[in-house]
């Protein structure tokens, strides 16, 4: 068991009466950092307290000149919320650099705040923005900027009766424009070696002023106000963006770790500095899509029943009760409880995508999900793909189909994630292209090497149409 009693919230006013009554307790919202943390035994705790069943928490708005941004919003939400995209750009930027699809439906970005690391992504987007925290408890709420919100690596202002109640972002004026870039050491699923946010403001062609923040350079994310300085009155051509990488480059003092030596960071933030200041300057879109990929978009919350510590919930289309479950994660649950083994556990942390199930229609990495999310909600695993499908050939839902037909199966082994992920990009995307196929499959890890055939697996199933209606 990973926790002895999680606790399930449906309003804030509980939620923050539970925080106040246990202190010691660890929220939880996508679980996509608090599962990895329990299960290498890094600050655990006896008790959970979900959030995801309070309404309040779950919503991105804009108030005048300021977006809100609720604590169960996720980063597929950012990704794809127009509002974020024209008027938090950097974030949506960040939001989709961020994991793979399985990861961003479940990652709260507020989760991502509450962790702390300095080479998280949406943590510099959102200081260069200018963003603050509310905090919330029983005894009131209080706002803070990010730089009073951060004491150090992984550590916060957060008192012990608290919750991250809100982020709030200032929209983007006219004369504004922003960009966040990241290196890591894949195109997916990587953490920052560097990453670096931008926020201009022009007058005309000239910079009036600019934040430039970087991650993963220091014990926090950092401004580089020298560089700031130094681009304020001037035109943005390739001198002046080359010198402010310099001098970004000259004000830090990076760690030497697994992923980068200091010396590496040191040039990476020069390079890094100076694309994002170019690009700025020559108005390069957004590699955010318009109708970005996501593996299956939020559904609207429905009433569900209290949980009472019995997962009651439906499985392949049957009713299941799974009373021994609620401290496990979905996929133990799945694979111990519900005995539906084809969800395989390849590295427990998200990374590789063999867990992969569908849980309410998005997505997800079960070995990194509570199982207690299950309760009242619908799942579909590999073994009941089938039955979600209109078109039957052979008794295969078409995507399994066309990976025996293709020979894309190999050994097998993340074969279910795989086809699960895949028959969810189906569903979203009738004739997908190859960039849609890499970006829906880019959370799944084959051990094989043989990412030809399952591609082309995908192609042909959509050819077939992919059994819908």
């Amino acid at each position: 068991m990973l926790w002895h009693t999680l606790h399930q919230p449906t309003t804030l006013d509980e939620a923050l009466q539970l925080r106040a009554a246990n202190p010691d307790a660890r929220p939880v919202a996508g679980g996509t950092d608090l599962v990895v943390e329990f299960s290498r035994g890094v600050r655990r705790s006896e008790t959970v307290i979900d959030l995801t069943r309070v309404p309040e928490l779950d919503a991105i708005t804009l108030d005048g000149t300021t977006i809100r941004l609720g604590a169960l919003v996720t980063h597929n939400d950012v990704s794809a919320s127009s509002l974020c995209r024209e008027h938090a750009a950097p974030l949506a930027e960040a939001c989709w650099e961020v994991g793979a699809p399985q990861l961003r439906t479940r990652a709260t970005v507020a989760g991502n705040l509450a962790t702390a690391s300095p080479a998280n992504d949406t943590i510099t987007s959102l200081v260069a923005l200018g963003a603050s925290v509310v905090l919330a408890s029983v005894r009131g709420e209080r706002e803070l900027s990010l730089s009073d919100f951060y004491l150090g690596v992984r550590k916060t202002a957060l008192a012990p009766d608290e919750l991250i109640r809100e982020i709030r972002v200032p929209a983007m004026a006219r004369d504004e424009r922003g960009r966040f870039l990241k290196l890591g050491l894949r195109r997916a699923q990587a953490i920052s070696v560097v990453n670096v946010a931008v926020v201009a403001a022009f007058d005309g062609d000239t910079v009036r002023d600019a934040r430039i923040a970087l991650g993963s350079v220091a014990p926090t994310i950092v401004r580089i106000s020298g560089a700031e300085a130094f681009v304020a009155g001037k035109r943005l051509d390739n001198d002046v963006c080359r010198e402010a990488g310099r001098i970004a480059a000259a004000a830090i003092s990076p760690i030497t770790d697994v992923r980068g030596s200091a010396d590496y960071r040191r040039a990476t933030v020069a390079n890094l500095t100076a694309d994002a200041l170019r690009q700025i300057a020559e108005r390069v879109p957004s590699p955010v899509p318009a109708d970005p990929v996501l593996l299956g978009a939020r559904q609207p919350r429905a009433a569900r029943a209290p949980f009472s510590g019995t997962i009651e919930t439906t499985i392949n289309g049957a009713s299941a009760t799974l009373p021994n479950a609620a401290g496990k994660t979905l996929l133990d649950a799945l694979r111990e409880d519900a005995g539906l083994t084809g969800a395989k556990e390849g590295c427990g942390e998200g990374e590789c995508g063999a867990c992969t199930v569908w849980l309410d229609g998005q997505a997800v990495m079960s070995c990194l999900t509570p199982a207690a999310q299950a309760h009242g909600a619908e799942v579909v695993t590999i073994e009941g793909l089938a039955g979600t499908a209109s078109l039957l050939e052979n008794g295969l839902h078409p995507l399994q189909a066309a990976f025996v037909f293709c020979g894309a199966v190999q050994c097998g082994f993340c074969i279910p994630g795989m086809v699960m992920a895949g028959a969810k990009l189906l569903e979203e995307r009738a004739d997908p292209t190859l960039d849609h196929i890499r970006t829906g499959l880019s959370g799944n890890i084959c051990r094989c090497t043989g990412y030809r055939k399952i591609f082309d697996a995908v192609q042909a199933a959509a050819a077939t149409g992919n059994g819908r209606d």
